[in-house]
């Protein structure tokens, strides 16, 4: 007999369960945001689902259902034959859609037809998306946050590193919004999670940690590029206690120059990047940077960069917060041992 389980505890305990999350909405809606570690089955790709919802629409719904039916039947079969033709008589697959309709329900009900233990996500997609924004858009309570904090340059993403690399608990911004948070905060294609994605990220994180302990988290605006901080996380980052760290602005500059190689490396990128800082900069500042850049004069662009833009506006957000550090860091130097030293300080 087919076995189909009604699942309503998306803890991650309980999704532990299952060898497999299959999401069965359209590539569109899986890319802007899916539950963690779920992988893409969709049984309407993003042009079916545009057809068939017309169908629905503009004609009846029972010729939608007919010709959406006939289309799921085929998709179906077809992940059959390839992403699911290896999986053994255990696997323990969990199915959602949308809202737990038609889409997860056709899926489920031929994968426990199989033999297969089958679980169905009650509510779909939007159950995950309510416990998100329970988590995360609220004022209280405020999570245990300290803010990794520090002038351009002073390696306070590779600290949250070496943090997390000795057990500390550690929400990369930039990472999970693949992005710097500047001007040249672009990374590889330049492309961002959605924003839903990026709170699922966030969240995801947050619920597996031990909320009585420290949460490391570099000092960033409410923006990360385009993305936005959720806002329980922001307001944690306001009132949490600053790490503040220091380094010479010679040793910085290096570290920026080799921190941001893959800039470096393309010309038009590097050049695009100067010119977001026009209308904040003048005329004649960003045409000596642009030229620093052309000669390759990398070093001395990082030190101007740092002394005449990102400095004055790191001095200018510290005195509006008007509170002093918990704790200061003296980085003398920019290596791993130098980086895992500040981490093992912190941690104990």
């Amino acid at each position: 007999m087919p076995y189909l389980e009604t699942v309503t505890d998306l803890s991650p305990e309980n999704l532990a369960r299952y060898d497999a999350i299959i999401d069965v909405r359209s590539p569109a809606e899986f890319a802007d945001d899916h539950m963690p570690g779920a992988i893409s089955l969709p049984v309407l790709s993003n042009d079916e689902r545009a057809k068939v919802g017309t169908i629905y629409k503009q004609e009846s719904p029972f010729r939608a259902n007919r010709i959406g039916g006939a289309i799921v039947a085929r998709n179906i079969a077809h992940h059959l034959e390839t992403a699911l033709a290896d999986k053994p008589k255990s696997w323990r697959p969990l199915v959602y859609c949308w809202r737990g309709g038609m889409r997860s329900n056709a899926m489920a009900t031929i994968l426990s037809s199989v033999g297969w233990p089958t679980g169905v996500v009650k509510g779909g997609y939007r159950t995950w998306r309510r416990d998100v924004v329970a988590g995360l858009d609220c004022d209280e309570p405020l999570l245990p946050v300290h803010l990794i904090d520090g002038q351009t340059g002073t390696g306070k993403t590779a600290l949250l590193h070496a943090l997390a690399a000795q057990g500390g608990q550690v929400i990369d911004l930039e990472g999970l919004a693949n992005h710097r948070g500047s001007a040249f905060g672009d990374m590889g294609d330049g492309t961002q999670p959605a924003q839903r994605l990026f709170e699922t990220e966030i969240w995801d994180q947050l619920r597996r940690m031990d909320l009585s302990k420290p949460v490391f988290v570099e000092a960033e605006s409410a923006l990360v590029g385009q993305r936005r901080v959720p806002r329980r996380l922001w307001r944690s980052m306001l009132a949490a206690p600053r790490i503040e760290m220091h380094m010479s602005l010679d040793v910085r500059a290096d570290f920026l120059v080799r921190t941001y190689a893959d800039i470096i490396a393309d010309a038009p990128r590097l050049a695009a990047a100067i010119g977001k800082l026009k209308g904040i900069q003048s005329k004649e500042t960003i045409e000596a940077w642009l030229a620093l850049a052309g000669q390759g004069d990398f070093r001395e662009l990082a030190r101007q960069l740092m002394q005449q833009h990102y400095d004055p506006l790191y001095a200018r957000s510290r005195k509006r917060r008007e509170d002093k550090p918990e704790t200061v860091i003296e980085m003398t130097g920019t290596g791993e041992e130098d980086f895992n030293a500040a981490a093992a300080q912190l941690l104990a």
